[in-house]
């Protein structure tokens, strides 16, 4: 039979990682141990209350039916909670956040919903896969704006003046930035808060970040408090170690969850109740609860950037989030080479930069979600190599 893809599929290609992780697999397989240092998915544990609120309540017999498509009011309620607890920021649990099974499909929902075919989004590069796969499967076009090196990874105001077009309906913006680590300069983004009512433009905030190695956790949306031109996806994966259970919010204004509600709807049937339940649980934690986890991060920055000394790359110690990113020597050509000069000769694995942009040809990522004993058999590796 010759049955085609329809034609959006050859707009996209395989996601990075689920190939490299394949690649992984089959090194594993025959014995080789690969210690991976790419994928951002936390190690640690979450909370036992909330591992606790999720099996009582899935040990309740008439907790597994169907559930809402806006998530149970005591949720909604406790992301609001949330978000002015740690942001300060006033959000209707009734009308404003729309919780998501993971931010990842939020990203593809806000694509759908406001997409026509044509219509330009501008994507940051380096960033996020997601923004560009999300807007061509969408029928969008996608316009990189360039994130540089010599400017702190902040956005060109007058590049973007630039960029923007009649077409121009989307803009994604991801503070702190992944994958450079880079914080927001927030007089930067509150003119292009301005240059987007100016232009009738959406800006989506990726915020996942802002609660790890971050001593000043913020929100786009104290830029824009009635939320006329900015909506915010967040996510418990990073900052409660709950990556796998696929836990998001979306927040925007009432119009805009509507919206995007109405696209949601037809494609699930809503977030199973126990983990609905342990979210509540999670977003209740004090900031205890962010300051240990960012303890043991800080020793792994630590061994990292010892690791990063060893393979002569460059890196600023002002970064956050949960990678580090660090330019590579000048005498490598590109990243992708250095990655897989590393994974096959120390079976060590670290994100080539050149995933994320043209503007990440020369750098790379590399992940704190390793303990450090694993990082330090890291750089026995790579130590061992280098000294061949």
């Amino acid at each position: 039979m010759n049955i085609q893809t329809a034609n959006r599929i050859n707009t996209v290609n395989e996601y990075y990682f689920s190939k490299k992780m394949k690649e992984i697999d089959e090194l594993n397989k025959v014995g080789k141990k690969v210690i991976n240092l790419g994928i951002g998915s936390p190690d640690l544990a979450p909370e036992l209350g909330v591992v606790k609120a999720l099996t009582d309540s899935a040990n309740a017999f008439n907790n597994h039916a169907y559930q809402s498509y806006k998530g149970i009011p005591e949720l909604r309620y406790a992301m609001a909670n949330w978000y002015n607890s740690i942001y300060e920021i006033a959000i209707d649990s009734n009308h404003e956040v729309l919780p998501l099974i993971g931010s990842k499909e939020g990203i593809m929902h806000i694509s759908m919903t406001y997409l026509n075919e044509g219509d330009e989004v501008l994507v940051p590069n380096p960033g996020y896969p997601t923004y560009t796969s999300a807007t061509n499967l969408a029928g969008g076009k996608v316009v990189h704006y360039n994130l540089d090196e010599s400017n702190d990874w902040d956005i060109n105001l007058k590049e973007i003046e630039q960029l923007i077009s009649a077409k121009t309906k989307l803009m994604w913006v991801n503070y702190p930035n992944m994958p450079t680590g880079a914080n927001g300069n927030w007089n930067t983004l509150k003119q292009l808060i301005a240059l987007a009512k100016s232009n009738n433009i959406l800006i989506c905030n990726d915020n996942p970040y802002s609660l790890t190695l971050n001593d000043t956790p913020k929100s786009l949306l104290e830029l824009d408090p009635n939320k006329k031109v900015v909506m915010e996806l967040n996510s418990l994966s990073k900052s409660h170690n709950m990556a796998g259970w696929r836990l998001g919010m979306l927040v925007a204004n009432q119009s805009r969850i509507d919206e995007i509600l109405k696209f949601k709807s037809n494609m699930d049937s809503g977030m199973f109740l126990p983990v609905q339940h342990a979210a509540i649980k999670a977003l209740e934690l004090g900031k205890d609860w962010y300051k240990s986890n960012n303890l043991i991060y800080e020793e792994r920055r630590k061994k990292v950037w010892e690791l990063l000394d060893v393979i002569k790359c460059k890196y600023s110690k002002n970064q956050v989030g949960m990678f580090v990113w660090a330019k590579i020597p000048e005498s490598i050509s590109n990243s992708t080479s250095f990655s897989d000069l590393l994974l096959y000769n120390t079976k060590v694995f670290i994100t080539p930069g050149s995933i994320f942009g043209s503007k990440g040809g020369k750098f790379i990522r590399v992940s704190l979600c390793n303990n450090i004993e694993t990082l330090d058999e890291a750089i026995t590796r790579i130590k061992k190599f280098i000294a061949q």
